[in-house]
């Protein structure tokens, strides 16, 4: 007998993968859904099913739904030709067969499998997920009622020739039976096309396990691969069946939301919404990917399955057969629940579902750890809706490009969780913003699926590689760069691009050009034009906008969005300073977006983690679990402006910035920092390591952190700096004027009393203020016991000399290029 903490699969890499999904078109739009935050679900569009025809508030109302909102596919290109399909059978062949092509191609060129690569296609199967027969089915099936349709007519007394017309005209609405008609319908067909077409020679089949049918796919794909019968398999889920047919399925269950959007785990949890969706994934065996050099999102340690057994309902879920499938789960990939750190759950945002699946995790973790809200819960479904037979694999695509990114996916529209869950007494907390997944552990994310029938799949994936290694780049800003000694040769380098732009290139074409014309870009040129286009605009209007105001003057270029002009008259000269900010200036979630995106800002982070080794950690402190509680939000606030913490916090976020803009070849003539930051700056003009630059952080705050009684505080006022040395002069508060920021903005420092009363006369003035965020009343004497043994720690740092000019914060003087020594306190 096999014990709990066993492996007993064959590790399965996912080596590449590509999907369609609401607001998606590929792989890299999905990721930027997912990290953004997007909502993807709208009202029915006009593709589909009319509201005035079929909608009635009134759930009761025969043949008619309550639910007029749903996830839908964007429009996407298809050329029947490129797969050998005869134009005319494109009527009689289903959507889903048509985009499973689409996305296997994508899948397959994304692990680099795709034209012109030799591989043995006699060992490439093709298992997905695909819920019963497709859509063609409902308006092949409604064409045949045409003896119901004349027998009604006749028996009104419209004569049989009116008769006649009336079935014809109402059969012409309908999908005309032909020979393609019959595998056009087919579910098991959107598997077998895609092996004809692509010419794999392995298992090619579908399995319906209603919701759970994409991790069924993968399951025995896995053990395709398990067993030898396959080198590599396609698998993954199809759904593109939102037709007035499905939603009169969920609404007569009941289990659409009739409010129109899903809430999983949520206090306003109403139901479900539901999507389309296709998602697959390339997997290989891990051992083989790792000796081919695959690309790697992410590794199936394992899969839990099972069946819950005899119930009152066919379609009720139970909590001890989900329970099941999570056990199984983590025995065969030799893990304790307590090694999870994200759970995408099934999550579908109905309130009986929901609560069954929270309390089959609740008690398979909760048994394997004491702790409360280690373990992020969330689910793609409130983004894209309920995509059926493909949400499986939607989770499954979000989980692994998770791992791989390092980051934590937020899951949307959850203003408070259910209080039934007790969620803070729980495992888990609901990730209801995206953040960087920095954590000592290895990374590992359970996916569930669970479908009508009791079938219950759960996944375990973990990370590859513990460091982020590439840039997470999602296609929401696309940066073209054109130069030249004229700005005709700019417009002409446009215009080829709108020429190329009329061929309809692939996103990722489009991505490798405009980095192509950003390597190639001359910063020294004459003209220099950049366009900065989100996904939302037309880059090829913009390049005719471009074009159009380069043409009178190109001065005005700049002033449209996102296009940027500079020529020879628009010359700067001088050289470029970096300042580095000091305490007060931190925050909770601070550049989250750099630390999730760049691999550079993450690893300075993931650097300072381990060179402090404390807990929390400096990265857990600035990026906490996300919280309903205001309470716990000032906690948070409050933990990271600790002097201890805020320091080496500020140290690490400034370090990455630094290495990152020295990635895109920006280097400072010159440094300085504010306050703390000249800590930073000294670093960066190579005058210490970073790992010691992250010692004399830590050492440096807890220093200033420790001592009895009233620290103090600081107060920002903005006035002439004259106006508030007179305020000083005039008053006996024994405060500092610190910082001299600017000629009209200043910083007091002094007791919590004396700072009251100038903030008070302040306000008699009409001086804006601002308490700034810090735990003691920096650079006065409140500070001043800290400053002899941070002197007698800093002898043990070895200490060169500044590459580059370094300014001090006390003298506003440049650092001796012989020195060794540095500003105290």
């Amino acid at each position: 007998m096999k014990q709990h903490n066993e492996k007993s699969s064959t590790p399965i890499a996912i080596v590449g993968m590509g999907c369609l999904f609401p607001k998606a078109r590929n792989l890299k739009e999905y990721w930027r859904l997912l990290c953004q935050g997007e909502d993807a679900i709208t009202d029915i569009p006009d593709t589909h099913w009319s509201a005035q025809d079929f909608f009635d508030e009134d759930p009761k109302r025969p043949d008619h739904t309550y639910a007029k909102r749903g996830g839908f596919l964007p429009t996407t290109s298809f050329d029947p030709t490129e797969w050998g399909i005869p134009p005319m059978a494109l009527e009689a062949t289903d959507t889903a067969q048509l985009l499973g092509l689409v996305a296997a191609k994508m899948a397959l060129e994304d692990a680099g499998y795709g034209d012109g690569k030799e591989f043995d296609r006699d060992r490439v199967s093709v298992i997905l997920g695909v819920t019963g027969t497709l859509e063609l089915v409902i308006p092949l099936g409604a064409r045949l009622g045409h003896p119901i349709w004349r027998e009604a007519l006749l028996d009104a007394g419209i004569d049989a020739q009116k008769t006649e017309e009336v079935v014809e005209r109402i059969g012409d609405s309908y999908v005309g039976w032909q020979e393609n008609s019959f595998p056009g319908l087919l579910g098991n067909v959107v598997a077998g096309r895609i092996a004809n077409r692509l010419d794999f020679g392995g298992t090619n089949c579908v399995v319906d396990a209603a919701c759970a049918s994409s991790l069924s796919a993968v399951h025995l794909a896995m053990m395709e691969l398990s067993s030898g019968k396959a080198d590599m398999v396609l698998s993954g889920g199809i759904d593109t069946l939102n037709d007035i047919f499905m939603y009169m399925c969920f609404s007569k269950t009941p289990a659409l939301s009739p409010t129109g959007d899903v809430r999983p785990f949520s206090a306003q949890a109403d139901g479900t919404i539901i999507g389309e969706g296709l998602g697959m994934v390339v997997l290989k065996r891990l051992e083989d990917a790792e000796r081919d050099g695959d690309t790697i999102y992410a590794v199936i340690r394992g899969m839990g399955s099972s069946s819950d057994g005899k119930s009152q309902s066919i379609y009720a879920p139970r909590a001890a057969g989900q329970v099941k499938a999570l056990h199984r789960a983590y025995a065969e990939a030799g893990v304790q629940p307590r090694d999870i750190g994200m759970v995408e759950a099934h999550g579908t945002g109905t309130k009986v579902g929901d609560a069954t699946e929270f309390e089959a995790l609740r008690e398979t973790y909760r048994n394997n750890s004491d702790e409360s809200q280690w373990c992020a819960l969330g689910t793609v479904k409130s983004q894209i809706g309920h995509t059926k037979a493909a949400a499986g694999s939607a989770s499954l695509i979000k989980a692994a490009l998770s791992l791989y990114h390092k980051t934590l996916p937020s899951t949307l529209k959850v203003e408070a969780p259910n209080p039934k869950m007790e969620l803070e007494q729980s495992p888990f907390y609901i990730n209801t913003q995206t953040r960087p997944w920095l954590t000592e552990r290895s990374r590992r994310a359970g996916v569930s699926a669970l479908g009508f029938g009791g079938s219950n799949f759960h996944a375990v994936l973990e990370e590859y590689t513990p460091t982020k290694e590439k840039t997470a780049w999602d296609q929401s800003v696309e940066i073209l760069a054109f130069s030249g000694d004229s700005v005709g040769v700019l417009q002409q380098s446009m215009t080829e691009w709108q020429t190329w732009l009329d061929t309809e290139p692939t996103d990722i074409a489009i991505a490798r050009r405009a980095a192509a014309s950003r390597n190639t870009f001359e910063h020294r040129a004459t003209a220099r034009l950049t366009l900065v286009a989100s996904y939302e605009q037309s880059l090829s209007q913009m390049l005719e906008q471009a074009q159009q105001l380069l043409t009178p003057s190109p001065k005005q270029a700049t002033q449209a969005p996102g296009i940027y002009y500079s020529g020879e008259t628009s010359e700067v000269s001088g050289k470029v300073a970096f300042l580095f900010p000091g305490q007060g200036s931190q925050y909770v979630g601070m550049a989250s977006d750099w630390v999730r995106t760049f691999p550079a800002c993450w690893e300075a982070l993931n650097t300072t983690d381990k060179v402090l080794n404390q807990t929390p950690s400096i990265s857990q402190t600035i990026f906490p679990p996300p919280t309903f509680s205001q309470k716990a939000s000032t906690l948070y606030q409050q933990a990271l402006s600790h002097t201890a913490v805020a320091q080496p916090a500020l140290g690490a976020i400034s370090v990455g910035m630094l290495h990152l803009l020295q990635e895109f070849g920006l280097q400072p003539d010159a440094v300085a920092g504010h306050s703390y930051g000249e800590l930073v700056a000294l670093f960066a003009a190579g005058c210490m390591t970073q790992e010691d630059l992250f010692r004399v952080s830590k050492e440096r705050g807890r220093l200033m952190a420790e001592g009895d009684g009233d620290r103090g505080t600081m107060l920002a006022v903005r006035a002439p700096l004259e106006e508030i040395d007179q305020l000083l002069s005039s008053n006996d508060w024994e405060l500092v004027l610190a910082n001299r920021n600017s000629p009209t903005q200043g910083i007091l420092s002094g007791s919590e009393a004396a700072i009251t009363k100038a903030e008070s006369a302040c306000k008699d003035k009409g001086y804006a203020t601002r308490r700034l965020d810090v735990f003691a009343a920096f650079h006065s004497s409140f500070v001043s016991d800290a400053q002899a043994p941070f002197l007698e720690f800093l002898q043990n740092i070895e200490f060169q000399a500044a590459g580059i000019p370094v300014y001090a914060n006390t003298t506003g003087e440049r650092y001796s290029e012989a020195s060794n020594t540095i500003s105290t306190v």
